[in-house]
């Protein structure tokens, strides 16, 4: 019968790494690689060259969890600077506009506070959203721009932390939903208080329920490779899914689970209340997949299995 936990190799789940400046999240994994030592690695939710913070690394079976993850929901630190707006939104771009600034602190805290809760954001040209088949970034280094419909997002939290009235110069705390560009955020923000705004500096303090406290830089990552003991700092991939409900199943359970067979969920232990996504463990208590608990067709569903062959 398949099996996890014990049975499964080390290399096998996800990092958190501290991404540095002036590195894409493309070239933290390229990084990992060459550490492990292996061909098999990933990454969830992109970070500009600019940014810094929390980039969830996927390695080995773990990379089968970049389309599951049950929180996909952020969090940043972003500085802005208002009177100047740029072509990226961020200050690493051409600049367009230079304009006077004539507003309070508590004009930014108004404007703020617009943005809180479920609104619609269009996303930056410099993205790499596919319209009509062409990345909008590839456009816009072309000197083409194309109208972007809005979409909806979620910010949870937008706060004011620190504030420079006379430079102009603010950082905000931002909680918010998968999709959300906070360049857009800082460029809105500017808008709405008539002068403008780019954004200066970001980092990411959360991503996929990990927190940058549980990140580890990349050099400290090099470290431990050249030690050996970058293994022992995987996280088991049952982690992400730690925010789901777990549903055990008894031993023939598991294997006609293991083997991919629907099972009913009136024939399972605890799950006459359960719906939507779960994590399912063996009769010890083991990590063996994703499913989804379907109740109009009475069914456990496999979403994604991660169990090993014993």
């Amino acid at each position: 019968m398949a099996l996890s936990s014990s049975q499964a190799p080390l290399l096998d789940g996800l990092l958190i790494i501290d991404k540095p400046v002036g590195f894409t999240s493309f070239d933290v994994v390229a990084k990992v690689r060459g550490m492990l030592k292996t061909r098999k690695v990933g990454h969830a939710g992109t970070l500009d060259p600019m940014a810094t913070g929390v980039l969830p690394v996927f390695v080995g079976r773990g990379t089968k969890c970049c389309n599951l993850l049950p929180n996909q929901d952020k969090r940043y630190t972003a500085a802005f600077r208002l009177g100047t707006v740029t072509d990226t939104l961020d200050i690493t771009g051409t600049v367009l506009q230079e304009n006077t600034v004539n507003v309070t602190m508590d004009q930014v805290q108004q404007a703020i506070e617009q943005f809180t809760g479920d609104i619609m954001q269009v996303p930056p040209m410099y993205s790499a959203i596919q319209i009509g088949g062409k990345r909008l970034y590839d456009l816009a280094r072309q000197g083409i721009e194309v109208e972007r419909p809005a979409r909806p997002v979620t910010i949870y939290h937008c706060r004011l932390v620190q504030g420079n009235q006379g430079a102009g110069e603010y950082v905000i705390d931002v909680a918010c939903s998968k999709g959300t560009y906070i360049r857009t955020l800082c460029h809105d923000i500017g808008q709405a208080l008539g002068c403008g705004a780019v954004m200066t500096s970001l980092r990411r303090t959360e991503a996929a329920g990990f927190t940058e406290g549980e990140a580890i830089s990349l050099e400290e990552a090099d470290r431990l490779a050249a030690a050996r003991e970058l293994p022992g700092r995987i996280l088991p991939v049952e982690r992400v899914f730690a925010p789901l409900p777990a549903l055990k199943l008894n031993q023939r359970q598991c294997f006609l689970y293991c083997n991919g067979v629907p099972l009913e969920l009136s024939r399972i232990s605890g799950a006459e209340a359960m719906e939507g996504d779960v994590r399912v463990l063996d009769v010890q208590g083991r990590f063996l997949g994703v499913s989804t608990a379907d109740r109009a067709q009475g069914q456990l569903k496999l979403r994604q299995l991660f169990a090993l062959e014993q």
